[in-house]
């Protein structure tokens, strides 16, 4: 059933950029910063090209970056600092897109990546995407409060919708957005044409009025959220 939306609601596409504003999203274990690829990128290499890595008092051996970071990614794995760089540029200046690095908040160093993109603000819906973490922050609850601090800041903007799409065979991006609070829709076949594969993607969403339902488990976990 259609209905009309309040004045109030329809006013705040008028307030959204195109492009999603540059914010800081700072939480207990990690800070979400806009992607600088000359502060960011040699680090974020490091923590995903599959060499061993110690950060703190974690330690990961050698390991199949393919299989643990960007199988199922539109990029990588990346043989070199030079070609990540590459594959995150057009994030960085896509025009309905703002890519953040997730940094370490205790040892300030960066270890993932998460973006707001296919901004719609005539439709007030956002999607988080494009999301990746190194190894040694996976099993962390770093996926976990980035993403919180993501929906807080896009919920508290006025988006009505946030998105999570990913590979329909990508279990663990599958099991992720299920227990983060988001709600299945469906599968999308021969969406995309990805490293030569077909993709059929699975169809995430939140709604505004859920949030405060989720934010508040969020908190009851002990996650600090506005």
């Amino acid at each position: 059933m259609t209905h009309h939306l309040p004045a109030e609601v329809l006013a705040r596409r008028d307030r959204l950029p195109g492009k999603p504003a540059a914010v800081v999203l700072t939480g207990t274990r990690v800070e979400l910063r806009p992607l600088d690829l000359d502060e960011h990128v040699e680090a974020l290499f490091a923590v995903s090209c599959g060499q061993p890595y110690t950060l703190g008092d974690r330690r990961i051996e050698a390991y199949d970056p393919d299989a643990l970071v960007w199988r199922y990614m539109k990029g990588g794995p990346h043989p070199d600092v030079t070609a990540l760089r590459a594959y995150l540029a057009p994030q960085v200046l896509a025009s309905d897109m703002l890519a953040l690095a997730v940094i370490d908040r205790v040892h300030g160093t960066p270890v993932g990546v998460a973006a707001f993109m296919a901004n719609q603000p005539a439709d007030l819906k956002i999607e988080l995407g494009s999301i990746w973490y190194g190894p040694i922050a996976q099993g962390t609850g770093a996926s976990r409060e980035a993403t919180m601090l993501m929906l807080s800041h896009a919920f508290g903007l006025g988006y009505r919708r946030v998105e999570w799409k990913c590979d329909s065979l990508n279990e663990r991006s599958r099991s992720a957005a299920i227990s983060y609070g988001f709600t299945f829709e469906g599968i999308q076949q021969a969406h995309y044409i990805v490293k030569g594969k077909n993709r059929d993607t699975a169809w995430y969403r939140m709604l505004d009025h859920e949030w405060p339902d989720v934010r508040q488990r969020a908190q009851a976990s002990g996650l600090v959220l506005k």
